[in-house]
């Protein structure tokens, strides 16, 4: 079983691509490699191919490397589900995690973020959970995207060491996580892992 994420940018043309661009494809190489695992497509499109167990944790990565940059956004679709076809080449894989991430991603409209594994039920409990979360998430601000990218890449961290290396007032850092719902966030990869290891 895998995890295949398909996104696009929002606004991808307001916002510098040059620095944008970077930045994905150094969300994206922290989960795979390239041409292997990911790759970016017309511009401002991509897919990555990961584990089941972090593919939440990376899309709110790849959400916060793109948000620290005001103007822009992106939307994500999972698909979870077995791979076959040449092994090698993103682009050349097929399966059901690449159909349904696909059809997942075509059925996303005005949402930023859903998951398809397959079983119904299950998508309707992930999928309204993940709807309340954007309420949070699509009002990240630059700094708390920042705050964010920097607390995802040093798990074993401790908020005074992070707030180190943003070079802030251990309460400067606390209010951001608040805001940016770090706590819940914690709590929502914690149940969506435990739920990926059962599949």
């Amino acid at each position: 079983m895998i995890a295949v994420i398909t996104g696009d940018i929002i606004n991808s043309r307001g916002g510098k691509a040059l620095e944008w661009l970077e930045s994905l494809k150094k969300a994206l190489n922290r989960y795979g490699n390239p041409s292997e695992d990911w790759e970016v497509y017309r511009g401002d499109s991509f897919q990555l191919k990961t584990n089941i167990e972090s593919s939440l944790e990376a899309c709110l990565y790849i959400k916060a490397c793109i948000k620290q940059f005001s103007a822009l956004d992106v939307r994500l679709a999972i698909g979870i589900g077995n791979s076959k076809g040449p092994i090698g080449k993103i682009t050349e894989e097929q399966g059901e995690a690449f159909y349904r991430s696909g059809e997942c991603f075509e059925n996303l409209k005005s949402d930023h973020l859903a998951v398809n594994t397959g079983d119904e039920q299950q998508d309707i409990i992930l999928n309204l959970m993940l709807d309340l979360g954007l309420l949070t998430f699509n009002a990240w601000s630059s700094v708390d995207s920042v705050t964010l990218k920097v607390i995802l890449e040093h798990p074993g961290y401790t908020q005074k060491q992070i707030a180190e290396l943003l070079k802030k007032s251990p309460s400067t850092l606390s209010f951001t996580l608040q805001k940016a719902g770090y706590k819940e966030i914690q709590s929502l990869l914690k149940y969506y892992k435990s739920i990926m290891l059962k599949q």
